[in-house]
């Protein structure tokens, strides 16, 4: 009963709506993650998403299933994007003389003068976007994407709860988002 009032409060847009439905499933999701990944930065991160997700497609929930298989569910998906994202390319051992002459066809990944320019460029971009949220949205980005402090550190920096920054910031990454959507 409590569950289906939190998840009415969320669809309306209700922050105790949000935070219940937070607060109640993010360590099992977590964990869940966690096990598949075995790293806690890109554990959390992966987690965020996945409420992020689930939060933007909480009018699609059937409340016929588990809210928290339907989670499940998400963040499965959140996690095999990560993986396709972040494939890594096999690399030639070079054991021997005779294969010396076969690393030629591997490509130079540094990046060219033309690259850093536009690196340069789209950062400019989306500090001009970051500027344009609220400073308490622009301070937890900054706290946590370019001194990149755990969700833990952010709490003991802002003196707010773990599950407080996490909203702040699952909120903050939703509304840089549809900055740069109307940008383009």
């Amino acid at each position: 009963m409590k569950l289906k009032l939190n998840i009415s409060k969320a669809m309306q847009g209700d922050q105790v709506g949000f935070t219940y439905l937070l607060h109640t499933y993010w360590n099992e999701v977590y964990h869940f993650i966690l096990k598949r990944t075995q790293n806690e930065t890109i554990a959390e991160d992966i987690t965020i998403e996945t409420f992020s997700k689930a939060f933007d497609k909480l009018a699609q929930y059937n409340d016929q299933f588990a809210f928290n298989t339907w989670l499940i569910a998400i963040a499965k998906n959140v996690h095999i994007d990560f993986l396709r994202k972040n494939r890594t390319q096999n690399f030639i051992e070079i054991d021997d003389e005779d294969n010396i002459s076969s690393t030629h066809a591997i490509a130079d990944t540094t990046p060219t003068i033309e690259d850093e320019i536009i690196q340069q460029q789209n950062l400019k971009k989306l500090l001009d976007c970051i500027k344009q949220l609220k400073p308490d949205y622009q301070e937890i980005i900054q706290l946590r994407y370019f001194q990149e402090l755990s969700y833990q550190e952010i709490a003991d920096e802002l003196n707010e709860s773990l599950s407080n920054v996490k909203v702040r910031l699952l909120r903050a990454r939703k509304l840089l988002a549809e900055i740069i959507e109307k940008k383009k």
